[in-house]
């Protein structure tokens, strides 16, 4: 029996076609499918939000969270009535320095505008709050930084006559704007309460 070579070669080839165009179009209907996951971070659990009021030797006093640790200020050449209040399970700090006003109120206050502005080069935008409550003389400007810098919020508070008190939230992690968002808004709120019921002694 003759074998027709042609038509052997013919059948061969498309064989291998069929089987190379099934693979393509797997490969192809694969690649589609696929959708790359966004990037998640962990869930924070927060505290509720409770308040006791911190009272000192010092000039002021306020209410600090329950979940918070309230330190003498840890750092170069600390000053009487410098503070730390610590978030140790958020690895978290609002540093708090404090001055008795001598005719220098311009000169603090455009030193926390500076350092507040010092974090521009990796702001995305830092929004200046005012905020005023004559009943107790308490004036001042909270900096809400944007984007991934050191601090997310520096503010300063003041009767203008006698007191300055000056804060900034710092974490000890490194900067990452999407992961510390809900941090950030957390803590955010307890440095408005404390502002909320700052008063002078």
């Amino acid at each position: 029996m003759k074998i027709n070579n042609r038509s052997f070669f013919r059948q061969r080839c498309l064989a291998y076609l069929s089987a190379l165009t099934l693979l393509i179009m797997a490969f192809a209907a694969c690649t589609r499918a696929y959708t790359p996951k966004p990037r998640s971070y962990f869930r924070i659990d927060f505290p509720e939000k409770k308040y006791i009021l911190y009272q000192s030797d010092c000039s002021y006093s306020f209410e600090v969270p329950v979940y918070a640790k309230v330190d003498p200020y840890r750092g170069n050449h600390p000053e009487p009535c410098w503070l730390n209040i610590d978030f140790p399970d958020y690895k978290g700090t609002i540093h708090l320095t404090y001055k008795e006003l001598q005719d220098n109120l311009d000169m603090l206050v455009e030193d926390i505008h500076t350092i507040a502005y010092k974090h521009i080069i990796k702001a995305d935008d830092i929004i200046e709050q005012p905020f005023s409550f004559p009943e107790r003389k308490v004036y001042g400007i909270i900096y809400d930084i944007k984007g991934n810098t050191a601090s997310s919020f520096n503010f300063y508070a003041t009767d203008s006559s006698r007191n300055f008190l000056s804060g900034a939230l710092y974490f000890n992690v490194i900067p990452n704007k999407d992961s510390l968002a809900p941090v950030v808004s957390f803590f955010s709120a307890d440095i408005e309460h404390l502002i909320e019921t700052l008063n002078w002694k």
